[in-house]
């Protein structure tokens, strides 16, 4: 047996020997220069196809022959910004002018009239217009009211000979003081359409009276919730608290005592919240909830005060859902603190500096807290002291009102969650007092919101570029004149009118800012107006809807390169400049990363609180090409059946007179040359530009056509296409809509493919970036139709200094791409395999070898299997990729996205932006219904038709609160996601990585002259178990206790508004409120306490 053993270690050497001999055969079967041959062959073909079928060549030589006949000329940004910037305050300007006239009728017509308590009087309601009854007539305050869809109003169905009435649902439309008040703002309809014909470019102009009502011109149907309510309450709004009074610093004083308990608390809640959202971005605040000691409702915020702007409100009301009642009330550590807080601010120069406040919600104050007023508060009386007496025990009221009427403020008795939204609204009233006494008119201008009030809104979503849905509103405060009544400071309401924000973008116009260039505008505070990448939209399952800070995104978080944020800071203070960052920037749905060099230009404007940014991109970006020809030989070529002009551009303005709204762009331009409509005022540069383009690029509707007429166009290649810098495009379908696979390319609905206010289409964008001459190659996948797309730039050269001209290009089919790369990508059965290492014949369509081309951003172009065409390389196969980053190949560059929503796992108290967690949802909805429920009885059989206006965001106008708000599965947060770039001076690589009991061969290889390479690699070795892929998806950045606080609460620069209206010699504060009159059912209120005492205790 020992004899044996030498022989068989023998023997099992040998056959050790023969599996390495036969692993090693395996591992060196891809040669390197059979990949490079497949790679140049293929190139020679993409290239012959693409030049040939979209004409780059001729457009080149043509822009050759027109070389001596141009000029290029720099774009001189601090120029373009001053008269941008100007256009604009012209803009705005005239919608303040607007505003003012209706104030001056507003006011001149209260100072007229004399209060009638019998008044009757008819008016318009939005609600019950053109309503009939069973019998065909005419319900009271209705009537008709002629209706017609109006272009420039959205479509909408409109009268813009008249203007009517919304009254929100718990407000009575026949009260005396209703009725007084619109009978009054009759006045406004003449302002109204003199205003509209005066400038045609207004929307929406309204006026918000204090009584409630809300009159909108041009009149249109109110259309009210699912369940018949006007929920809508124009005191909510925030043009309307903003103009009413002036920056304030508001603490908020909840008492949490034993006593609070049951529905007590439910209103004391209900009132934290609604004050909360008559705060905005201007104002600061903080909310205490004591008992017998101190307590923050966010200890992350004691002693400060925070902004409060959408993302800590929201917080708050988060927090203070979650407060629960105990101990003993002692009110005057909780004074002491409040007051402390507001001192502190004062002297630091912290806050508002402006208004002081502390909101005293409770059931009863018993201590001596005299001393407190003595120690920190008087004789000045720089600090008001609202007051709010919650349930219906009157014991107390005395000593409440006292402290609200020594100190300025106001008293209100809270009894019902009805009551809440009039006695909160009080407060707004007594601060805007000294304003009113002094006759101050500022205007006001509100941060972006998007208005879901008015119908058709949804169909916007899809249609608009997100960052333009949104609008800003001017608005003036109206005062009564009336000299008995001048130390009282009656507000009389707010005039106001809407802009929408795309209409003063487009005063930027997109062609002089080149293919990667933008403007912006931002707020005081840093929040952005508009910018191409603000995204307020998000998708949850198949709906778009509003981020919850939608309107509160900082410049900071858009263009987050400003690392010192330097430019945040001189825009916030309204300095007027420029700055030149390096940044990342990315395309493509924020796919492809791209290196830039932007230069930024600000400037303040004027009389706003708004501050005006622009981009032009280092190289390129700041060069552009004039051209001349005659208008009879470019009107020609400019009718051309293949040409169009970007229909979102403003060529010639068609909104002025109503006549020329039923013209397209192209329409408009052509009319405006052919001297049919001298009166169109029209971009003169634009339209000489457009003019040259048409002729230059005309050659090439012929070259198309012969090819299809004398050319067997091959399958597969379906559609020519270019663009110039002046918006113009011409299209040349080589296959009928039946027979391409890309239906929706160029359509009107591909918005990424074509001209719009907001960007230069994709293809444009990365054929600049690329080397001109060469062609771009990039898959896309629309909704599982896939193709490529084949794009290349053009340029002109005139004394030394050579711009873009345009881009032209060529999509195809992925059978063509296909058909062409397997009969390449293969050796011939004959092939003499003597001199060649490893496999021979090898081919692509061999079961051993997977082949892919990659573009430079690393996604797949072509592959074996089609679902894998426009995925991201490294999730298909992550041992290869892998290897490729290592070899320098490819590089990651990493993007962060300080807008993105993630899906929310738990909740936490003291997390940034929490959520209540489904249970105590639940339950606090149903204690929310039966307490309601049943008040709802209590207040109809007093008071009409009960309504809370929990259902409307005074920021956004969605009919939702946070206690019916249902649980959402997103949240807002941070995330870092990564994108690759490929060196195109790394030509080629091969390699062996080791997998376990196998090792993968692998060999890469670039495409000449274009932005691809091909990957080949070893098909029978499995490398996923040692290599998981590699993924684009953006990952949570997630942030410690510490850090989420110190972000919470960190004060960004920030410039004040200019006003500030505290304090008037004159004012009377002896009008410091009064006790309700209301006396509900014992029964009622009893049986609706124990429900709420109940469900209180459950939870």
């Amino acid at each position: 047996m020992e004899s044996r053993t030498p022989g068989f270690r023998e023997l099992l050497k040998i056959l050790g020997f023969f599996c390495l001999w036969i692993t090693a055969q395996a591992q060196m079967k891809i040669p390197p220069e059979t990949v490079q041959q497949w790679a140049t062959a293929f190139s020679a073909q993409l290239r012959d196809i693409s030049t040939k079928y979209s004409g780059s060549l001729l457009l080149q030589k043509k822009l050759k022959d027109v070389e001596s006949i141009i000029k290029i000329v720099e774009v001189d940004g601090n120029d373009l910004v001053k008269d941008y910037s100007d256009e604009i305050e012209r803009m705005l300007g005239s919608k303040m002018k607007s505003v003012k006239r209706l104030a001056e009728s507003a006011e001149d017509a209260d100072l007229y009239h004399e209060f009638n308590a019998s008044l009757e009087f008819d008016y318009y309601n939005s609600m019950l217009i053109n309503t009939v009854d069973e019998d065909g007539n005419n319900i009271e305050l209705g009537g008709e009211f002629p209706l017609e869809e109006n272009e420039h109003f959205n479509n909408l169905a409109v009268n813009t000979q008249q203007s009517d009435i919304q009254v929100p649902t718990n407000v009575y439309n026949k009260d005396p003081n209703i009725l007084n008040a619109i009978y009054n703002s009759e006045a406004l309809n003449d302002v109204f359409i003199n205003n509209f014909q005066k400038d045609p470019t207004l929307t929406w102009q309204y006026f918000g009276s204090s009584t409630g009502f809300f009159r909108i011109y041009p009149g249109i149907k109110w259309t009210p919730d699912s369940n018949g309510v006007a929920a809508f309450d124009c005191r909510n709004r925030n043009w309307y608290i903003q103009a009413a009074t002036s920056p304030k610093d508001i603490i908020i004083m909840v008492d949490i005592s034993g006593s609070m308990k049951g529905l007590k608390m439910t209103i004391a809640k209900h009132t934290i919240n609604t004050i909360l959202d008559t705060l905005g971005e201007n104002d600061f605040v903080n909310i205490i909830a004591y008992t017998d000691y101190v307590r923050y409702v966010e200890p992350c915020f004691k002693g400060t005060l925070v902004q409060a702007d959408l993302d800590n409100r929201e917080h708050f009301k988060v927090l203070v859902e979650e407060l629960h009642v105990k101990g003993e009330a002692k009110i005057k550590n909780a004074m002491k603190e409040s007051f402390k807080i507001l001192n502190e601010a004062r002297a630091n120069g912290q806050g508002s500096m402006c208004n002081q406040a502390i909101m005293l919600i409770t059931d009863g104050a018993m201590e001596d807290f005299e001393s407190v007023f003595e120690e920190f508060n008087w004789p000045e009386r720089r600090v008001r002291v609202f007051t709010y007496l919650i349930g219906r025990e009157m014991t107390f009221a005395q000593n409440t009102k006292w402290i609200a009427c020594n100190n300025k403020g106001y008293y209100t008795h809270i009894s019902t969650l009805a009551d809440v939204q009039e006695n909160v609204m009080e407060y707004l009233h007594v601060l805007s007092r000294p304003m009113v006494i002094n006759h101050d008119h500022d205007i006001i201008w509100t941060e972006a919101y998007m208005d879901t009030v008015l119908p058709n809104t949804k169909e916007l979503f899809t249609t608009k570029a997100q960052s333009l849905l949104l609008m800003t509103s001017v608005a003036m405060p109206v005062f009564s004149k009336k000299k008995e009544t001048l130390s009282h400071g009656i507000l009389l309401g707010v005039v106001g009118s809407d802009i929408p924000l795309m209409e003063v973008m487009k005063l930027a116009p997109r062609y002089m800012l080149g293919a990667h260039g933008y403007a912006f505008l931002i707020t005081n505070n840093g929040y952005i107006l508009a910018h191409p990448d603000l995204r307020p939209l998000y998708k949850d399952g198949k709906k778009l809807k509003p981020k919850p800070n939608y309107n509160s995104v900082d410049l900071s978080e858009v263009e987050w390169e400003d690392t010192e944020e330097m430019l945040r800071t001189a825009m916030v203070k309204g300095e007027t400049g420029s700055i030149s960052l390096s940044v990342r920037a990315s395309v493509d749905k924020a796919k492809r990363p791209l290196y830039l060099i932007n230069d930024y230009y600000y400037t303040n404007i004027d009389e706003t609180p708004f501050s005006f940014g622009m981009v032009l991109t280092q190289g390129h970006g700041k060069l552009m090409f004039l051209g001349n020809v005659s208008v009879e030989e470019g009107l020609h070529d400019l009718t051309s059946p293949d040409l169009s002009i970007a229909s979102e551009w403003t060529y010639c303005e068609t909104d002025i007179d109503p006549a020329h709204r039923k013209y397209t762009q192209l329409q408009a331009a052509i009319r405006y040359l052919l001297g049919k409509e001298p009166d169109l005022e029209c971009d003169e540069v634009l339209l000489q530009q457009t003019l040259f383009d048409a002729v230059v690029t005309a050659p090439l509707e012929a070259y198309w056509n012969a090819l299809m007429l004398n050319d067997r166009v091959e399958p597969g290649l379906e559609t020519a296409f270019l663009g110039t810098r002046s918006g113009l495009m011409r299209i040349m379908r080589y296959a009928g809509v039946e027979n391409r696979v890309a239906k929706k390319f160029l359509t009107p609905s591909d918005k990424d493919n074509l001209f719009t206010i907001d960007h230069f289409p994709l293809w444009y964008r990365l054929a600049v970036e690329n080397i001109p001459g060469r062609f771009f190659y990039y898959p896309v996948n629309d909704k599982g139709v896939k193709y490529v797309i084949a794009t290349t730039a053009v340029m002109v050269s005139s004394e030394g200094k050579t711009a873009v001209a345009g881009a032209i290009g060529v999509q195809m089919s992925l059978d063509l791409l296909e058909k062409r790369f397997w009969a390449v990508a293969k050796q011939p059965s004959d092939t003499d395999c003597s001199n060649i290492e490893g496999v021979c014949p090898l081919s692509c369509e061999s079961p051993d070898l997977n082949c892919f081309l990659v573009d430079n951003n690393g996604f797949i172009v072509l592959s074996k299997e089609r679902n894998e065409v426009g995925r991201f390389f490294g999730e298909v196969d992550g041992s290869v990729m892998a290897s490729l980053i290592k070899m320098g190949m490819y590089r990651k560059v990493s993007l962060y996205d300080y807008q993105a929503m993630c899906k929310n796992s738990h909740h936490h108290a003291s997390s940034a932006r929490p959520l209540l967690s489904p249970f105590y949802g639940i339950v606090a909805l149903m204690r929310w219904f039966f307490s309601n429920a049943l008040m709802f009885l209590l207040d109809f059989n007093l008071c009409g038709l009960w309504h809370s206006d929990y259902f409307v965001d005074a920021k956004a106008g969605y009919h939702t609160s946070h206690k019916q708000k249902k649980v959402e599965a997103y949240l807002p947060c941070d995330t870092a996601y990564p994108g690759f770039m490929y060196d195109s001076s790394v030509r080629e690589a091969n390699s062996l990585i080791k997998c376990g009991r196998c090792q993968k061969m692998f060999v890469v290889q670039q495409v000449p002259d274009t932005n691809m390479v091909l990957v080949v690699t070893q098909a029978d070795c499995d490398c996923s178990r040692q290599y998981g892929p590699i993924m684009l998806e953006p990952k949570e950045i997630k942030y410690n206790a510490t850090v989420k606080c110190n972000r919470m609460k960190s004060q960004k620069v920030r410039r004040r508004p200019e006003s500030c209206h505290a304090y008037h010699p004159k004012e009377n504060a002896k009008d410091c409120g009064g006790a309700s009159s209301i006396s509900p059912s014992f029964t009622l209120f009893s049986a609706s306490l124990f429900v709420v005492l109940v469900l209180h205790r459950w939870t």
